[in-house]
């Protein structure tokens, strides 16, 4: 299964350029796990996305797992919305990854 998160900033962006390495470090470690598909900043930049694969039992336990592992929330710095998604087009190109 896949799934779509959107990390919205709960603190102003000087708050989250001082958090921005670690979590861009624990970012790493999702893509190493090829838990992480594809991340990075929204335009304007107020939070952004990630593109994730996540077990297909107990999904919304992994996203959890995720977002709790983030400095970002753990600091208080972002709130995330966790999407479970089924895509139709695509899916083979995404299994591919």
């Amino acid at each position: 299964m896949y799934a779509i998160a959107i990390v919205r900033y709960r603190k102003p962006l000087e708050e989250v350029v001082k958090v921005q390495d670690a979590h861009r470090a624990y970012l790493r470690g999702l893509k190493e796990q090829g838990t992480l598909l594809a991340s990075g900043p929204l335009d304007p930049r107020n939070g952004g996305a990630l593109l994730l694969r996540v077990p297909d039992e107990a999904p919304l336990a992994a996203l959890d797992a995720v977002r709790d592992g983030d400095p970002f929330w753990q600091q208080g710095i972002a709130q995330y919305e966790l999407l479970p998604w089924v895509p139709g087009i695509g899916k083979d190109d995404l299994d591919r990854l």
